[in-house]
């Protein structure tokens, strides 16, 4: 009887120290301050180590761990650990959201950058891994860099979209709903433009072209006589008709990456769209408000450079995916010269404009023509 209970109060002692040692670990500021200075030189090596060791036992062995807790606790040990564990939870936590920071910040890399198009250096030092500057009246090409590289071109798409409907003379009148059929499953992406919402051809026309708006140009390609598939087939007629043989597209918004083009095909697209009254029109609108029900919706260019003083711009269209970068394409008079501008691929939130304007200045400063001398 003597022998059992010695064998008890053993190991009873044991998990005390055990569970002393574990709340010191948990709280290893509050245990050192406790330790002697003496003891600290000794031990030291030891308790570092220790978390490892006592996380590998208490997990071989949690039934006999959990016995020994139950058998007797300190008070001062349990208000210890109990006060740690809201502490791990918020590293636990802040160490979750970095992780997550750090996932966002890493971007997933654009077709441009995995075929290293944008180590192909150029005069202006451009930010775009596909360039092409011409003269639209004399198609002499100013500047040119991977003009014939053959990449996603996003929202550009919508101007091949828009030039079809406007070409089609279909009643801008027309009322057209946004249905299900509309909402975007490729990139998942938002509009305020609701199921349900009904507006003319001309507005949706309006704001896909002006504020790159998915469900409007996909709207506008679905409601097209015989159909969403057919309007695609006649969006690849045309770029064959035109030349176009470095250009396929799939769908009408320019959210699936196997809508594909070339710098070179792209400025074709850019001058005969530029003939298209309707189209110029809607492409360099600033802004525009359609009424939804009660409310009434403003929406905005996405190039802003139609609201510079210093611009002159006849067309324009912008475009982003991941994998196809930040893209531009513009009719735009620079230094009495009519000229077409495309960037593809470009780094950078506001790097394609500011590519457009570097190309500007450089016209303007005449640059384009000592370039051509050195030829």
């Amino acid at each position: 009887m003597h022998h059992r209970s010695s064998v008890a109060y053993a190991r009873i002692a044991k998990a005390l120290a055990f569970l002393t040692l574990s709340c010191a670990l948990a709280t290893p500021a509050a245990y050192a301050s406790k330790t002697a200075p003496a003891k600290k030189t000794a031990t030291a090596s030891k308790q570092q180590k220790a978390p490892v060791v006592r996380k590998a036992v208490a997990q071989k062995s949690p039934s006999s761990s959990s016995r020994k807790v139950a058998v007797a606790r300190p008070a001062k040990a349990q208000q210890t650990k109990v006060a740690a564990k809201p502490a791990a939870r918020r590293t636990v936590a802040a160490a979750a959201a970095g992780a997550a920071a750090a996932a966002a910040v890493v971007a997933r890399p654009s077709f441009g950058q995995l075929a290293g198009l944008h180590q192909v250096s150029d005069p202006l030092d451009l930010k775009s891994s596909v360039a092409l500057v011409m003269d639209q009246e004399t198609s002499e090409v100013l500047l040119r860099k991977n003009d014939h590289a053959v990449l996603p071109i996003a929202s550009i798409t919508k101007l091949m979209t828009g030039l079809l409907v406007a070409e089609a003379k279909l009643p801008m009148d027309e009322m057209i709903t946004i249905t299900q059929e509309d909402v975007d499953t490729e990139k998942n992406s938002s509009s305020r433009l609701r199921v349900g919402t009904t507006l003319t051809r001309g507005e949706m026309l309006h704001l896909a072209l002006m504020s790159s708006e998915n469900r409007a140009a996909h709207a506008l390609g679905r409601t097209y006589p015989g159909g969403l598939q057919h309007f695609v087939q006649l969006m690849n007629m045309k770029a064959k008709l035109l030349g176009m043989s470095e250009t396929q597209f799939v769908e009408p918004t320019g959210l699936s990456s196997r809508n594909q083009s070339s710098a070179h095909d792209l400025a074709t697209l850019v001058n005969v769209a530029h003939s298209n009254a309707l189209v110029r029109e809607f492409s360099t609108s600033p802004s525009y408000e359609v009424a939804v029900g009660n409310r009434t919706l403003q929406f905005n260019n996405t190039n802003r450079l139609v609201k510079s003083d210093h611009w002159e711009i006849g067309l324009q269209k912008t475009g982003y995916i991941s994998e196809a970068g930040r893209c531009l394409v513009m009719q735009a008079e620079v230094a009495g010269r009519k000229i077409i501008m495309v960037f593809l691929d470009s780094v950078g939130k506001y790097s394609r404009l500011g590519d457009a304007e570097r190309v500007r200045s450089w016209v303007e400063a005449g640059g384009h023509s000592l370039l051509a001398a050195s030829k």
